[in-house]
């Protein structure tokens, strides 16, 4: 969800921040004196060449959904070979040459320091032995011999433990001559010979000197360590996905899942789970995590027994709300010392795909897309929008340029969480005629390729091999456009290659 824009890290030292900061607290550097940042230029990455069609797979036969008319069934199974998009036009998009069908009835209908120089970190102490010539760590140790007063200099540039310290020191006790005590000088982090943690520990990423203590801070400095949600990234071949904080969150909010399976017939099933926490909640970063768990666990249940894979899409989408639903079941200490927060709350966007169908189940915000890899037949948005924009153009009230450029767009309408109106999974089947991938992400990233023609643009031709590739180039994209917000995508190759195949 978006935030008002705010530094990530300090201008002088580059040290992260944390939200409302007024001074750093490395280097003391006053924030309010930073001028607004300058207006990014977007970047977009393209190259590679596309892959051959694969080669067909032997039909699944499926158990037999739900009828439509039922209460907790999913929509029923559409086919997109040509997908209506939805763009920011408000037009149907269409390619010449593509082949034409029959519209789906009610698929998607809508339910209410980057420089090379070196400098150091202001503000950081280095308490290491100093680095001294041999012949000055000689005459120091005959003052210590000498003089009771006198402090003892190491010799060498490897941590006191070392054994060759302590017995150089020792043997040149017996020298004799005059001498001086060198100031002491702290150990460059970048250049000093530094021994290998033991083993369980943390290196500071500030000092690299110091081990990191329970709380996340290191000992030497006492610098705080980057949280290990910053950046994640995960390959398990026939998926991929990448997450980032982004430039102006102070943390990420954003959550995923991949994975894979076999169906009871031996063909594959790839699922990618992406959540999206909502900033004005409470815990929003639990609440995404627990959702993305919580459906790829019932997936990876309910698949291989047969479960339809639109109803195990469903199934993981209640799952996953009553995951985010249990956060809220807080101490009663907890809850009054904030009575007027949001229970934790996020949105969910996840994809099934097999040899044959291509499954997508939805609340919230964030979406999925598909883009043909011959690049023939135009590209399609697949999920609606729970949002106040999408409402609008849904009722008539405003085009879809007029919706999305009020401030009340990215308002959401459904959520998973405690306070959520009445939960409305949506799901969607579609039958691809044609290989392609999928492009499952938050806001983070389509904020800045909001149109299906426009994320098309930005996913590499080579996205089909190179899930993980593509899946950097996409977050460097939204970086390269600001990064106002936490980012994530996942890129699923369609059709799933059999068990066994990765990418190239």
């Amino acid at each position: 969800m978006s935030q008002m824009p705010q530094l990530a890290a300090c201008p002088s030292c580059e040290w992260p921040l944390e939200s409302g900061d007024r001074f750093c607290g490395a280097c003391g550097y006053d924030l309010s004196v930073v001028p607004p940042p300058p207006t990014d230029t977007p970047t977009i990455t393209m190259n590679g060449t596309a892959p051959p069609p694969p080669d067909e797979a032997a039909p699944v036969s499926w158990p037999v959904a739900p009828e439509a008319g039922a209460s907790d069934a999913p929509a029923p199974v559409h086919r997109p070979g040509d997908l209506r998009g939805t763009d920011s036009g408000g037009s149907e998009p269409h390619a010449e040459g593509a082949p034409q069908g029959e519209a789906p009835s009610s698929a998607l209908s809508p339910s209410p320091s980057p420089s090379g120089a070196e400098r150091p970190a202001r503000g950081v102490r280095f308490d290491r032995p100093a680095e001294s010539p041999s012949s000055d760590a000689s005459a120091a140790s005959d003052a210590s011999a000498s003089s009771p007063s006198a402090p003892s200099v190491s010799s060498s540039a490897s941590p006191p433990s070392s054994p060759s310290s302590s017995s150089s020191s020792s043997s040149s006790s017996s020298d004799a001559g005059d001498y001086h005590l060198a100031a002491p000088r702290p150990v460059d982090p970048r250049t000093a010979d530094l021994s290998t943690p033991p083993a369980g520990t943390k290196t500071c990423v500030a000092c690299r000197a110091g081990q990191v203590d329970r709380d996340g801070y290191c000992e030497n400095c006492g610098h705080a360590q980057p949280r290990e949600r910053d950046h994640m990234e995960q390959e398990l071949g026939a998926v991929a996905a990448v997450s980032d904080r982004g430039l102006r969150h102070h943390r990420n909010e954003d959550a995923f899942t991949v994975s894979s399976t076999a169906l009871p017939d031996g063909s594959p099933a790839v699922v990618a789970i992406v959540c999206d926490g909502v900033s004005s909640a409470t815990r929003p970063d639990d609440a995404s995590l627990a959702a993305s768990r919580a459906a790829g666990e019932v997936l990876l249940e309910t698949l291989p027994r047969g479960t339809h894979p639109q109803q195990a899409m469903h199934d993981a989408i209640v799952a996953a709300s009553n995951a985010v639903n249990s956060l809220a079941e807080e101490p009663r200490t907890a809850q009054e010392h904030a009575p007027h927060q949001n229970a934790p709350a996020c949105t969910l966007v996840g994809v099934v795909v097999t040899s044959t169908l291509l499954i997508v189940g939805w609340v919230g915000d964030s979406r999925a897309y598909w883009v043909p890899m011959d690049r023939s037949s135009p590209p399609a948005r697949l999920t609606e929008d729970d949002s106040w924009a999408a409402q609008m153009v849904a009722a008539g009230l405003m085009s879809e340029a007029e919706a999305y450029a009020d401030h009340r767009a990215h308002a959401i309408t459904g959520w998973l969480g405690a306070d959520a109106y009445e939960l409305e999974p949506h799901t969607a089947s579609f039958k691809p005629d044609r290989p392609g991938v999928v492009v499952v992400c938050t806001d983070g990233l389509w904020n800045y390729a909001e149109a299906a023609e426009e994320m098309a643009e930005v996913v590499p031709l080579d996205a089909a091999q190179r899930p993980l590739h593509a899946a950097q180039v996409l977050v460097g994209h939204a970086l390269d456009g600001g990064g106002h917000d936490n980012v994530t995508v996942a890129v699923l190759p369609f059709p799933a290659p059999p068990q066994g195949a990765g990418s190239a």
